[in-house]
């Protein structure tokens, strides 16, 4: 395991930080050697070419034993002074192959660059419908929590309607059936408790003499004698 990562680490310093710093001395001379240029600009084609085969090839031959050590060993060769297999393969294998293929490699970029354009444009289309579904559908559900809440909130303040007029005396809930000679006396202002509606203060009556209790007490035995 430490042998893999060790191998990973010089890959990244011989492959790529090294030549990228020869690069820069290349580059920022004050009079450039186009040979020089020449030869780092074939090497980071073949970097660009194996970076993108090795994504492929890794999945097949990456288990081959001393196959880490085998790519750092290439990427030296490509630029160590004494070897320089940059020229060698870049002018044997690659520059032929893409001279002849140059002008099909470039109508194929622009045909995948278009469809690139065109499956972009298709996606960002779906995304916008799909947010727009999204939005409108969440908007609904908002829509139909609020209406719920507030059918709640009107079968509450129902029920505690009922239950207060159920508390109060002489009031008639929701669904009861009153009697006709109560509805009688409620259509004329009077409750059955004999409380009248129109003046809840029942209107004091007279007190009654002793000489009247003993007329009303005659007048009912003679009745009584009478009826026998």
């Amino acid at each position: 395991m430490l042998g893999v990562f060790l191998t990973r680490v010089l890959m990244l310093v011989f492959g790529y930080a090294y030549p990228a710093f020869e690069c820069f001395k290349v580059v920022e001379k004050n009079k450039a050697d186009i040979e020089q240029l020449r030869f780092w600009c074939q090497y980071w084609i073949l970097v660009a070419i194996l970076s993108v085969g090795e994504r492929i090839s890794d999945i097949f031959i990456s288990w081959l034993p001393m196959y880490g050590e085998a790519k750092l060993a290439l990427f030296i060769y490509l630029w160590y002074p004494k070897t320089k297999g940059t020229a060698y393969i870049y002018g044997t294998f690659v520059r032929p192959y893409i001279s002849q293929h140059e002008t099909e490699i470039d109508r194929q970029i622009l045909e995948l660059r278009a469809r690139s354009w065109d499956l972009a444009i298709y996606y960002w289309q779906n995304f916008a419908h799909l947010g727009q579904a999204k939005f409108f559908e969440i908007l609904h559900y908002v829509a139909g929590q609020s209406s719920r809440l507030n059918s709640n909130f009107s079968s509450q303040k129902s029920n505690q309607q009922v239950q207060s007029n159920k508390n109060t005396p002489g009031v008639p809930t929701v669904g009861t059936q009153v009697p006709s000679n109560e509805k009688v006396q409620y259509s004329q202002g009077m409750p059955p408790n004999g409380v009248n509606v129109h003046n809840p203060t029942p209107e004091p009556t007279s007190p009654v003499s002793p000489r009247e209790k003993l007329l009303q007490t005659r007048q009912r035995l003679r009745r009584q004698a009478a009826n026998q």
